[in-house]
């Protein structure tokens, strides 16, 4: 009903929008309306394409956001340059108590914006809340950060000489970001970026826009309160066009991206041709390995938790449950089961533990994959179907019988599809675990603890998360966030992951 003509301003009527409907008043708490700015830079604006941002639930649109021309894109990236001249004289603790202030301002809206994650990502509310609480735990972890980051003092082999190592902002820092994390990826980029002296150009997913104008309205609000320039923290909606762009921009001394390795790659290139600097957080094809020795209470929790949580959609979500021969029957089965009682429903219902996936495109996805799984030798064992109901949900689905090699086991597709595949020595199992072409997140589940740190050591996971006896999902802040191989490299969060925001001089 609401796919009528467009007007000559490219506009539907206006009743038809969900932030019309009392349901969804909420929403102009974050400062959102029917038409919404998509660029900041100290002033708002955004002259380019209006897109509409569609709840994922139900396929009705949300709101409208205006993108940018590169003309103001271009604009903001001159004004980001004069505002880091003031921000990079500011010292590193006092940096700090701007993101103190972020992260409580954060706290003041955690609720709402958690919902709006909700609404237009189409992840559970609980996850979308988790989600804006991850980005003020990393404005807390980024406050006392800003008290401790800097170089040692050497021992200069000279006579009466000092050897210092001394750490400065990269400057510049771009981050592009994807539609399942709206929100956190930009916190950890931004909170740890600020505090290291640099100014931040943010292009969120094009599907996502509306996160992206209700954070960026909130992070502006403290800067513009503390007299501080608001293009500190820029905000270019976009698509491909902004993504390239920043990607060439020799101005931009620091690429983060977080999507696809497919335009990962693209985005590395582009960035290294005119030797730039970029943070990598790309795909994952991660796997659980289950040992005879396993814990199955906590098997089969974890194992669901891992492959259905965001219906499929997390970079370290589980799509490889890998069974020892002797336990895979009735792991398969008890997994299986759990799979059946996962409730399903509106993402911002507090019961529902299991959303749609974002787009009409992973639909498709999905049911290709199931295809191509079932001609390569695949048994679907549970799910399967596209489910009949309004937005874009589909079964979770659990197959068997493939093949550790099988090319639609070694292909990430992005929703929530689980391979079980049948091993029978610890050998054949970090052999599999490794050959695939990503390296981002992987667990055992096993009491042998000779096989524990065997999995830890040289021979081991050569992912960048490596857990035991727990999920592949569900990392920690503290320490730093990626991966090997195609999963590009970048770290990002903590540790000493703040380096990859600052260049080292030695004096």
């Amino acid at each position: 009903h609401w796919r009528m003509s467009r007007g000559p301003s490219g506009t539907a009527a206006m009743s038809t929008l969900l932030i019309n409907q009392p349901k969804y008043a909420w929403l102009k708490e974050l400062g959102l309306s029917e038409d919404n700015d998509g660029v900041y830079n100290g002033n708002w604006g955004g002259k380019g394409e209006v897109i509409t941002s569609y709840c994922p639930a139900n396929n009705e649109p949300i709101a409208r956001v205006r993108q940018a021309t590169m003309a103001e894109y271009e604009e903001t990236v001159q004004k980001l340059r004069d505002a880091w001249k003031v921000w990079a004289d500011i010292p590193a603790p006092k940096r700090g108590e701007i993101v103190r202030q972020i992260g409580d301002a954060l706290r003041k809206k955690i609720k709402v914006l958690g919902s709006l994650v909700s609404l237009e990502m189409g992840k559970i509310y609980v996850e979308g809340v988790g989600e804006v609480q991850e980005y003020v735990d990393v404005c807390d972890y980024a406050v006392g950060l800003s008290r401790m980051i800097g170089g040692p003092v050497l021992p200069s082999e000279r006579p009466g000489h000092a050897l210092i190592e001394m750490w400065n902002p990269v400057g510049l820092v771009g981050i592009i970001t994807a539609f399942n994390f709206p929100v956190a990826v930009y916190g950890w980029n931004n909170a740890i970026a600020l505090i290291c002296g640099n100014v931040c150009l943010w292009k969120g997913a094009p599907t996502t826009p509306l996160t992206s104008v209700a954070v960026t309205k909130i992070v502006a609000e403290v800067l513009e309160q503390n007299n501080l320039p608001g293009a500190i923290c820029s905000m270019t909606c976009g698509g491909a066009d902004i993504g390239t762009a920043m990607s060439k921009d020799e101005r931009v001394d620091l690429v983060s991206f977080t999507g696809s390795t497919h335009v990962g790659k693209m985005v590395a290139m582009l960035v290294q041709e005119r030797f730039g600097r970029n943070l990598l957080e790309l795909g994952g094809n991660n796997a659980i390995i289950v040992f005879e020795d396993a814990d199955l209470n906590l098997v089969v929790p974890s194992a669901v938790f891992a492959s259905v949580g965001t219906a499929g959609q997390r970079c370290t979500t589980t799509r490889r449950l890998m069974l020892h021969g002797s336990i895979h029957d009735v792991v398969v089965e008890r997994v299986a089961k759990a799979y059946k009682q996962v409730r399903i429903g509106d993402p911002w219902d507090p019961s529902t533990m299991y959303g749609p996936l974002h787009t009409k495109q992973a639909v498709d996805q999905y049911l290709a994959a199931i295809e191509q799984a079932k001609q390569q030798g695949g048994t679907v064992v549970c799910g399967g179907k596209v489910m009949d109901r309004p937005g874009n949900y589909v079964e979770p689905t659990i197959i068997t019988g493939l093949a550790h090699d099988a090319p639609i086991v070694h292909t990430e597709t992005f929703v929530p599809i689980l391979y079980v595949l049948k091993f029978q020595t610890e050998e054949e199992a970090f052999a599999w675990n490794n050959e695939v072409k990503q390296g981002l997140s992987s667990s055992i589940f096993t009491k042998d603890m000779g096989r524990v740190f065997r999995w830890l050591g040289p021979k081991g996971s050569d992912c960048g998360i490596v857990n035991v006896n727990i999920p592949t999902s569900g990392a920690e802040i503290g320490g730093a966030f990626g991966g090997e191989k195609h999963t590009g490299g970048g770290r990002e969060s903590g540790s000493d992951s703040w380096k990859q925001y600052m260049r080292r001089s030695t004096w």
